[in-house]
């Protein structure tokens, strides 16, 4: 799950939660917790919502006095039910509301659910050390190139930081970089000014264009709809698939910890 699917499900959290009164919750492995489960319970039962904001990979649901803080790590369904009659198969967070409806999380791998008071919510390290979102006002073409300016590494290894630029993952990357023509081992000093104005146009157009899409394809939006937002065949199919662009044969390279798909010829090292 990525910035795109963090928009999509936190609008679509807000319209429906906007205003409801939390009755219950249960957790399934306490370990996601930042507090101890008797104390989250007591912080949070009895709270409204007021909102729902995406920053990066985190959703931020504000209560009257805190605010409830998710990352879904890997990825999640998060799913909004109106009646018990209407319960997902499977999950491992419950949250309920007094008027009998309510969310579940089901965490594909891992998951972080914290709680923090409002006047001690830029104590929480996770979060507070994240930066801009890329479809956020005030990342300009002036921002992104500053950001960039004497900084040295890998421009994939760069971009999938989120101190750097919080919210894009794994599986835009390869699409980002392949609009901007690219390579993912491209040492940011080599960079020109045309690369990365480029850079930046992609990074823009896509997140936008997957948003209007309502997400990826393969992640559920609130309702349990999937998204239309259809990443390249050829970088899902992989090794040995061809460009469509160029029709050069897509490499599989290693990129630190993952994995790239890239055309030679369209993107250079």
């Amino acid at each position: 799950m990525e910035l795109p699917e963090t928009i999509v499900l936190s609008r679509q959290m807000e319209k429906e939660l906007a205003g409801n009164q939390i009755s219950n919750i249960e957790v399934a492995n306490h370990k996601c917790l930042n507090i101890p489960f008797k104390d989250f319970y007591t912080t949070i039962v009895g709270k409204h919502i007021h909102s729902v904001t995406p920053h990066g990979k985190w959703f931020f649901i504000s209560l009257d006095t805190h605010v409830l803080l998710f990352n879904p790590g890997m990825g999640a369904d998060i799913l909004y039910f109106t009646s018990n009659d209407n319960l997902p198969e499977k999950y491992q967070i419950i949250l309920t509301f007094t008027d009998g409806t309510g969310i579940t999380f089901r965490v594909w791998w891992f998951c972080y659910l914290h709680v923090m008071a409002v006047e001690k919510l830029k104590d929480h390290k996770m979060t507070a050390a994240l930066g801009l979102m890329p479809l956020d006002e005030s990342f300009t073409l002036d921002y992104f190139s500053h950001l960039l300016h004497k900084k040295r590494g890998y421009i994939k290894s760069f971009l999938l930081n989120q101190k750097n630029v919080a919210g894009i993952g794994n599986f835009y990357i390869h699409d980002i970089l392949f609009d901007a023509h690219i390579h993912p081992l491209r040492k940011i000093p080599s960079l020109t000014e045309t690369e990365i104005e480029a850079l930046y146009n992609s990074v823009r157009l896509l997140l936008k264009r997957s948003v209007k899409l309502g997400g990826s394809s393969y992640e559920k939006d609130f309702y349990g709809d999937y998204g239309g937002f259809n990443a390249r065949e050829h970088f899902r199919v992989g090794y040995n698939s061809q460009c469509p662009v160029c029709h050069t044969t897509i490499q599989k390279i290693k990129t630190g910890s993952t994995s790239s798909y890239v055309c030679p010829k369209c993107q250079p090292l």
